[in-house]
């Protein structure tokens, strides 16, 4: 790798997985303006993938707020797909494939074209890039070109809960499901320094549906490969990873909006508490 993408992406925030948690991003984002410490290279998985993508495209904190409210609340799972059922029980009369899904997703569909439209990577004001997994060799797929509707569509695509999205002749889901904090792919760009922000899944409240089920089951597969990927890229030492973990005292589930504030000063916090060292290794690779 040259030495010249070495120095365009010495700093690279990921943003993993987490539903509303990942909106911490935001805080992160504001400590770093106030020192005034700019983003090489952004990722984002799942969730985080809004939050990245809004960061990439040079919305401020507001705005970014803003955007969530419109994408990520219950309104989003309010339109039943009401052929499943049948797809489950008459599966030879309704036909079942890997298409299945609970919710009808044009609510979320809706929502992704009334922020993003017809805009592309192209548009990116720091470089990009989206994690999806495909459906059929369950590898990760890095997205960083075309449509952002699509590379988002299909990063947010929960099992069960929406359809699995096409992009490039790939059908594609959930990010989580390879890698839910991909700070591999910040490796590969050349970051020198990356900030992990990650988070582990929420549990719903209480399992009383069939949708809350495969929540939950998500959830309990993305922290346990969230825990194990981590662990295996911190200690293989390939760049400088600065894990960004908020904690959160109070209960922050799938749909919490209205506690964006508070998660975004949880972000906050913890990026301060790391900051001195990232000034640390900045002016080190300065002096370089």
């Amino acid at each position: 790798m040259s030495s010249e993408n070495l120095n365009s992406n010495r700093l690279a925030l990921v943003v993993g997985a987490g539903a509303v948690k990942c909106a911490a991003a935001l805080g992160l984002w504001r400590s770093l303006k106030r020192a005034g410490i700019q983003i090489d290279c952004y990722v984002g998985c799942s969730g985080g993938s809004l939050y990245a993508t809004s960061m990439a495209l040079g919305y401020d904190v507001e705005e970014t707020i803003a955007i969530t409210r419109r994408l990520w609340d219950r309104q989003i799972t309010s339109k039943r797909n009401g052929r499943s059922i049948f797809q489950v029980l008459l599966p030879s009369l309704f036909g079942f494939d890997e298409r299945f899904a609970l919710y009808d997703d044009a609510p979320l569909l809706d929502g992704l074209k009334s922020v993003f439209g017809q805009r592309t990577f192209a548009d990116m004001r720091t470089p990009l890039y989206i994690v999806a997994t495909d459906f059929h060799s369950a590898d990760q797929v890095v997205i960083s070109e075309g449509y952002l509707l699509d590379a988002l569509r299909a990063s947010i695509s929960i099992p069960y809960i929406w359809l699995a999205w096409q992009v490039n002749g790939q059908l594609l889901m959930d990010g989580s499901l390879s890698n839910p904090m991909p700070v591999d792919v910040a490796i590969r760009e050349g970051a020198q320094i990356i900030l992990a922000m990650g988070f582990e899944s929420p549990y719903p409240r209480r399992v009383k549906s069939l949708s809350r089920f495969a929540f939950h089951i998500n959830s309990v597969m993305t922290n346990n490969l969230f825990q194990s990927n981590f662990a295996f890229h911190n200690l293989a030492h390939y760049a400088e990873i600065i894990p960004i973990m908020p904690e959160f005292e109070q209960e922050i589930t799938l749909f919490d909006t209205d506690k964006i504030p508070y998660v975004i000063s949880q972000g906050e916090k913890a990026m301060e508490e790391q900051l001195p060292y990232l000034q640390q290794l900045l002016a080190t690779l300065e002096e370089a």
